[in-house]
């Protein structure tokens, strides 16, 4: 066996991750009425035989209003927690740490479901059953063109979302989730008031980058000072919209600062989202770790632990990525998607797992067979 950086623990005020692989928050839009369904369960189920460190549920929305879609999971309600914590129960029987990321969809909610167009609800999709509401925004700027016209927030919506959160984390706590992820990337509710693209307020919330930034740090705290000190929390933010005028790496570094000082423990350092309809980062190019620059900077320029992701496809590069200090933790999204079972391949690919010993033993019991069968006559087992 060999020792990498990948396979090493890492450990966040109380909680152990056991290896720096996690599955990114990825929206599947199959809820129902905000409760997961079968599919989640086996969804999330195979990343934990799959040998992940951590699993992040996806985007589960505060409020229903903070829903992007009428398939997203919710945690406004006690049973939403209670059916939430059978996955989260089940993730940590397999020795995977349970996440979860809280979020409000912002200008970007009551969208269709990503496969069904991925934008506005239309009178044809509430003709189909669809609910449709009005979103929130820091100001009233639809998403784009021909996107619902979103209201401004008053004093009192923002109170009522922050207090939202509160109440998620919590019951996410109660529900047996060990690390919270607040979502305040791709042009979301609380990415949209840090970005000058959407948020064009004329109070203590918009303006300068500080007031811009002054409603995302306040949830944050609200959450930290609302949780034990021993819970990991981590926050996702786009570190640039990819767009002239928009926010930019050096507000990103800005933005991570005071993050961290209001108790987040890890900068989970994504990108893109704003006002470009379709998926994350649609405008631009992408390439291998084409974000993890900006996790790296973030990291040393204000000592906030960082979370890679973007086109890191092989075990390799995840190596290498810890190696050069971009990231303490590498997170995977679609390569996960095509590959449940990766963190168990890069065991193998990278030495560490050689005989298939680390799976869940009605799983090892035959693979380790398999890969010394292989072995007797010259053959590697394929990871």
């Amino acid at each position: 066996m060999t020792t990498t950086q990948l396979f090493t623990p890492l450990t966040i005020r109380g909680v152990t991750i056991p290896n720096r692989i996690v599955i990114s928050p990825m929206c599947m839009y199959r809820a129902e009425n905000g409760y997961p369904a079968p599919f989640h369960h086996v969804h999330y189920g195979k990343f934990a035989l799959g040998g992940a460190g951590l699993v992040i549920v996806e985007a589960t929305g505060v409020t229903p209003a903070g829903r992007i879609t009428n398939g997203c999971l919710g945690i406004w309600e006690d049973g939403q927690a209670k059916e939430l914590g059978k996955i989260a129960a089940f993730l940590r029987s397999e020795g995977t740490v349970p996440g979860i990321q809280l979020g409000h969809g912002g200008r970007k909610a009551a969208t269709q479901r990503a496969w069904q167009g991925n934008g506005p609800l239309t009178d044809e999709d509430v003709a189909r059953g669809e609910a449709r509401w009005q979103p929130l925004a820091p100001s009233a700027i639809p998403f784009t063109d021909g996107w619902l016209m979103p209201r401004a927030m008053t004093r009192a919506d923002m109170d009522d979302v922050r207090d939202a959160f509160v109440a998620g984390a919590r019951r996410a706590l109660d529900a047996g989730f060990e690390v919270l992820e607040l979502h305040m990337a791709h042009g979301y509710l609380l990415q949209s008031f840090l970005t000058p693209l959407a948020n064009q307020r004329t109070d203590e919330y918009g303006g300068s980058l500080e007031n811009r930034m002054r409603y995302p740090v306040e949830i944050a705290a609200a959450v930290r000072g609302a949780i034990p000190d021993d819970v990991p929390l981590f926050a996702r933010i786009s570190a640039t919209d990819w767009i002239d005028g928009g926010f930019t790496p050096d507000d990103a570094v800005m933005l991570a600062a005071a993050l961290k000082a209001a108790g987040v423990d890890v900068v989970d350092t994504s990108s893109g989202g704003n006002m470009v309809a379709g998926s994350t980062n649609a405008s631009i190019t992408r390439g291998p770790a084409y974000q993890a620059p900006f996790a790296q900077r973030i990291r040393a320029e204000t000592g906030v632990m960082t979370q890679a992701v973007g086109m890191i496809r092989t075990p390799e590069l995840a190596e290498e990525l810890l190696a050069r200090d971009s990231a303490d933790l590498i997170a995977i999204g679609r390569q996960a998607l095509f590959d449940p079972y990766w963190p168990r391949h890069a065991a193998v690919r990278l030495g560490n797992d050689p005989d298939l010993m680390d799976w869940n033993p009605a799983y090892s019991w035959w693979l380790s067979k398999w890969a010394k069968g292989l072995r007797s006559g010259g053959e590697q087992p394929e990871a």
